[in-house]
């Protein structure tokens, strides 16, 4: 054994840097951003979520037109960034500021924010012009009395909300370093018409629209990755059929005749995965183009195989099997054609969707109880998300990987919430007649 004096300067030196090797391979990982003393680990909703206070915003308009606006401009931020899980909004009864305060680096006191642990401060301003609204946003670490960011932001007046998402975001990415979600949205079905309908809304609810006027059963939306249309079951005749309609043109065609139950699109595009029926048989899941041509049978067994889900790299593919009499999860290698059942410790498993970030979410069904899981690829890691708040169904990822939407019950009728994807901060986000159902989240 080599004592200290026997070690020689370069044995020393490659000690060294093997050490401050790891620590870049480790650091990085780690998904910390950092300003000063504002620290956000975005691995880690609700660990420690960033306090951030939004005074009202300041109403610079020549003739003060639309006064509303200065309570809720910052009234729609403070939704945002609450929803996201990684900031938690102050009450304004703890300002010291008062309303007059200016929004320039001049004009703070933050010791009057240092005092009360602002962690975030956000300041606003805003200027009507006719028909259009510009509004200054600029953020500030009060603990290092530095101004982070600043942007300026032009929109019509009827779109103020759109505009605080884009602001929102911008924030979001400045201070995480990752893409926010506030200018996503999410389709669903609904039975509030009296027939079942596709509708659309913001991600926190807002500005709904109906998207399809069958007068039939649509239901199972399913966003393309290019955000310009949706797949989705229609029952006219007795029969779902899988069609596409794109969003702008309205306009519906048929990807199959035979019938269908699920359908995902590829991770990266150019084509999707569907559950088909052939009259008297099974369902089995088909890989098709994305006009629902050139169909390929991936699945093959004496039962129903349904809810295919691909895996990020589109090698894999989860999906639910009746072949040992209630319904599990299998994961099928497309490359080598093998499959391999995950899930054991549970009876009846439904509704397997894999994450960007290479997790799967599935619902459990156990005493008449639906609750939401994930697990890792192989079956390891499994985790209840919503114990104890009614039945929860129908999850589906946000693009990337950090939030689960899905439908629950816990309020009565059965409506939209979210959360994080290790279970933290659920908030109902709709609140529309009838139930909602089957969500799907856009891509940024």
């Amino acid at each position: 054994m080599k004592n200290l004096n026997s070690i020689s300067i370069s044995e020393m030196l490659n000690n060294i840097c093997k050490v401050l090797l790891l620590l870049i391979i480790i650091y990085p990982a780690l998904s910390v951003n950092t300003f000063g003393r504002i620290t956000v680990d975005i691995s880690q909703p609700g660990d420690r979520r960033l306090k951030v206070a939004i005074p009202d915003f300041k109403n610079l308009s020549p003739n003060r037109e639309s006064p509303e606006l200065s309570t809720e401009l910052p009234k729609v931020m403070n939704n945002d960034l609450d929803l996201s899980g990684y900031f938690l909004p102050m009450e304004k009864k703890a300002f010291l500021d008062g309303d007059g305060a200016g929004i320039t680096i001049e004009n703070i006191n933050f010791r009057n924010w240092t005092l009360i642990g602002t962690d975030l401060l956000i300041k606003g301003a805003y200027t009507c012009i006719g028909n259009n609204i510009e509004v200054d946003i600029r953020a500030y670490d009060p603990f290092e009395g530095k101004q982070i960011f600043g942007k300026r932001y032009l929109e019509k007046i009827t779109d103020y909300r759109l505009l605080m998402h884009r602001a929102g975001n911008d924030i979001f990415l400045k201070i995480t370093g990752h893409k926010g979600i506030f200018l996503s949205k999410f389709l669903f079905d609904n039975r509030g018409s009296g027939n079942k309908e596709i509708y659309v809304c913001d991600f926190d609810g807002y500005n709904l629209k109906k998207i399809t006027n069958e007068k039939a059963i649509a239901q199972f939306p399913r966003w393309s990755p290019d955000g310009e249309g949706f797949s989705f079951t229609l029952n006219r005749d007795g029969h779902f059929i899988p069609h596409y309609m794109n969003i702008s043109t309205g306009k519906i065609k048929r990807l199959s005749d035979k019938e269908g139950f699920s359908s995902r699109w590829h991770p990266h595009g150019g084509g999707i995965d569907l559950s088909l029926r052939d009259k008297g048989g099974y369902a089995d899941i088909y890989s098709a183009d994305i006009n629902g041509g050139n169909l390929r049978k991936l699945t093959n067994s004496r039962s129903d195989d349904i809810s295919p889900s691909r895996s990020p790299d589109g090698k894999k593919m989860v999906f639910v099997s009746g072949r040992t009499d209630l319904p599990q999860i299998y994961v099928k290698d497309l490359t080598t054609g093998s499959e391999e059942r995950i899930t054991y410790d549970f009876k009846y498993c439904t509704s397997p969707v894999w994450s960007s970030l290479n997790k799967i979410a599935f619902v459990v069904a156990e005493k008449g109880v639906h609750d939401i899981y994930t697990m890792n690829p192989d079956g390891t890691g499994l985790r209840n998300l919503t114990e104890g708040d009614g039945n929860n169904e129908e999850p589906c990822w946000s693009p990337d990987g950090r939030y689960i939407v899905f439908s629950s019950n816990r309020s009565g009728g059965y409506h939209l919430y979210i959360m994080n994807a290790n279970g933290f901060n659920q908030r109902r986000v709709t609140f529309f007649d009838g139930e909602d159902r089957n969500p799907s989240w856009s891509p940024f």
